[in-house]
């Protein structure tokens, strides 16, 4: 059986797919990929199915060994990329580029240079056992294939269609420029709840990523935070994901595959799907802005 073996894990990495959406009812959120965009990419590079399972790994820092033949691609935080062959050869690889590995081959990613999430598709997909349809880890349910640890193996499945519809190197994700990450919202469901200065409070500021941002969410902090106008608490409703979350102390929560399903505090607005990736990828004291759209 073709497989990967995990020799490092640098801080933290789990196997995601889309999710396992349905089951908000019991209580359980959907999890899957934090950046889909990044997620995916990576599975079509390999040829993969849009639901085949890939590795999530945070800042990087992880290192595999190939125990078969593998076609492998690297997305999301940018970082130095090196495969270690069987007989002591290193050669240079990058994230963007389809890598054929060979029985033995060692995959070391390093420290991602800038964002945070780095995903690592092979083709035929990452086949670990799944948990109610699917291959993700939900960290704040406990749920799922437990995240990935030195000595793991991982097989690998075969859930592959056709060859890949990208060329063989794409382009990474830009870096940061130095300026505030742009994420766009669209207003409500409840943002009646609010002062009606609200907008330019959201809007008008630079908001800072806080160090207790996670898969559930991105914990901001400002100046300024949102004040609402109506007293009282809100009944607990059914909240999606991209929902920003406002809690009693005005910095907006910015939930991410990992959120619960239910909030008591109100929605000032929903990221765009688009959005959503680029929050995923945010390091904490990051700067971000908010962009009302629609």
């Amino acid at each position: 059986m073709t497989a990967l073996t995990v020799l490092e894990v640098g801080f933290a990495a789990s196997t995601q797919d889309l999710g396992r959406p349905g089951f908000s009812e019991a209580g359980l959120g959907a999890a899957g990929a934090a950046d889909r965009g990044s997620a995916a990419l990576a599975n079509r590079m390999v040829g993969n199915r849009a639901t085949a399972a890939v590795l999530e790994a945070l800042l990087g820092s992880v290192t595999l060994r190939a125990d078969g033949h593998v076609v492998a691609a690297l997305t999301g935080a940018p970082g130095p990329v090196a495969v270690e062959r069987a007989d002591g050869r290193v050669h240079g690889a990058a994230i963007g580029e389809v890598l054929m590995l060979r029985p033995g081959d060692v995959l070391r990613v390093g420290l991602a240079e800038s964002l945070l999430r780095t995903y690592l598709a092979v083709r035929g997909g990452l086949a670990v056992e799944p948990v109610l349809g699917s291959r993700s880890w939900d960290s704040l349910a406990g749920l799922g294939p437990s995240p990935v640890r030195a000595g793991d193996v991982l097989p690998v499945g075969v859930d592959a269609d056709g060859w890949p519809l990208v060329d063989a190197v794409a382009p990474p994700l830009a870096p940061p420029s130095g300026g505030p990450v742009v994420l766009d919202v669209v207003a409500g469901p409840r943002d009646d709840w609010f002062r009606p200065d609200w907008r330019r409070t959201l809007t008008g500021q630079t908001w800072t990523t806080r160090p207790d941002s996670d898969r559930v969410g991105v914990r901001t902090t400002a100046p300024d935070p949102l004040v609402r106008q109506r007293d009282g608490e809100l009944p607990s409703e059914g909240v999606e994901t991209g929902s920003l979350q406002v809690p009693p102390e005005g910095h907006p929560v910015l939930f991410l595959a990992d959120h619960p399903v239910t909030g008591g505090y109100p929605v000032v607005g929903v990221l765009t799907a688009a959005s959503v990736d680029r929050a995923a990828q945010l390091r904490p004291g990051d700067p971000l802005r908010f962009r009302l759209v629609g």
